[in-house]
């Protein structure tokens, strides 16, 4: 039974990656047949043809490799000087533009010189290329927002889980109290493990991250809490100490090896599923929003540990870079969780909605081939045209992308050994969840 779930849970990711390209890919569509580009191709995945059908102008299809997708434009990139596509030259940077520039005038057909990519003006150009990315960020934020108003996320509450004994600075590596560790005010004020905090000095406690701000903001000074203790409201008075605690990180959690002193209680609260609001949602979103950022930044530090995570005898940390491999067998063992049903699909979709937000960021790098160095050699060309005509200068023309495929190739195999390395990482010392 547990292998069946593991291979449904494989399947509904897998379905979840070739939706989350086909809506990426449709953006790209929409937006060029809008700007009356002609699109010879929309595919899903790479390798061999599936199934494909040629409705209008365009050949829909799906191929074998679900690792990605893409549409085919006429005109990716202009002619060369003399108007035309340069002869194959013996240079192999210069073979490399000019094979670039014939892909890009494949299939060019009568009354197509107005229809051709590099002709549009700059704008527009950034639109089309942007319009991919942006279908996975609204997917991402649709997705989560939506799982986290209506599933809800597992965190921690106002409802208190375990109370201490003591007062032990929260640096120190031990948990015992000592003879002269002083009784903790939680436990001086009477509070119990199942209580939960409703009010803090006569206001509403909306959340833990809430209560944790005003616990903190209030060293020294005595504090009413209300709780709520088997059906009843009971009010306890508690005497705040200054104490070591984790820094926190805004939202309830704390910053690991990072301390500060401020005011102290002394329990731990308990977790468990809630439901947040809009706002709550959008916040979160903006958290993830950038520690992928930050992920995306630090993306090179960890490819020393993640080789020898694929090669060596090093651990794979759970921050580790993660390849689609990785993510479906993720997806896997989400449907072999001893979770409710329900949890399993939230947890299902925040990985599709992961999954998403790391295309959007990963497509806005400005290098090429991905979709932000299409867009930073538009806006490249916006800018030297515009910065011509102030100038009275003649128009410089459109900007030839083509001639930095030689770094395009470049950036394209760095791409291709990561992938391969984390490929390698995936089977061999996977990312775990259970």
């Amino acid at each position: 039974m547990t292998t069946l779930m593991m291979i449904l849970g494989i399947v509904v990711f897998v379905v979840g990656l070739l939706v989350s390209i086909a809506w990426h890919e449709l953006g790209h569509l929409s937006t060029a047949k809008l700007f009356g580009i002609r699109v010879p191709q929309y595919m899903v995945g790479f390798g061999p043809t599936i199934w494909s059908r040629k409705k209008g102008e365009t050949e829909y299809g799906i191929k074998a490799i679900p690792l990605g997708g893409y549409i085919r434009m006429i005109g990716m990139f202009p002619p060369g000087p003399d108007g035309r596509i340069e002869a194959r030259s013996t240079s192999p940077f210069r073979g490399m533009i000019e094979d670039a520039r014939a892909a890009a005038f494949e299939e060019l057909k009568p009354g197509d010189e107005n229809r051709l990519f590099y002709t549009r003006a700059p704008w527009k150009r950034v639109i089309v290329m942007f319009a991919g990315p942006f279908m996975n960020l609204i997917l991402a934020v649709v997705v989560f927002v939506g799982v986290m108003m209506t599933f809800g996320v597992n965190t921690q509450t106002t409802t208190v889980g375990k109370v201490s004994d003591c007062v032990i600075q929260q640096s120190e590596s031990r948990s015992k109290c000592a003879a002269s560790d002083p009784e903790a005010p939680a436990k001086a004020a009477g509070l119990k493990a199942g209580d939960k905090i409703v009010a803090f000095n006569g206001e509403k406690v909306r959340d833990w991250s809430t209560l944790q701000e005003d616990i903190r903001a209030n060293p020294g000074k005595d504090v009413t809490l209300t709780v709520e203790r088997k059906g009843e409201t009971v009010d306890l008075k508690a005497h705040l100490i200054r104490n070591q605690v984790s820094q926190s990180d805004g939202s309830g959690g704390y910053v690991e090896g990072k301390y500060v002193y401020a005011g102290f209680l002394g329990f731990t609260p308990a977790s468990g599923i809630v439901q947040q609001s809009f706002g709550q949602s959008v916040d979160r979103m903006g958290d993830m929003m950038v520690n992928g950022v930050e992920s995306l930044i630090a993306l090179p530090s960890k490819v020393p540990a993640l080789w020898d995570a694929a090669f060596g005898d090093g651990p794979r940390e759970a921050d580790s870079p993660m390849g689609v491999v990785g993510a479906a067998r993720v997806g896997g063992e989400v449907f072999t969780l001893d979770i409710p049903p329900s949890q399993q699909v939230a947890m299902m979709l925040l990985l599709v909605a992961g999954f998403n937000l790391s295309l959007f960021l990963f497509n806005m790098l400005p290098l090429l081939p991905l979709d932000g160095g299409h867009i930073a050699g538009a806006l490249w060309e916006s800018l030297r045209r515009n910065a011509a005509r102030v100038l009275r200068r003649p128009d410089p023309g459109p900007f030839d992308v083509a001639k930095l495929m030689p770094v395009a190739y470049v950036v394209a195999s760095i791409f291709i050994c990561f992938t391969i390395l984390v490929l390698i990482a995936d089977l061999v010392n996977p990312v775990t969840i259970s």
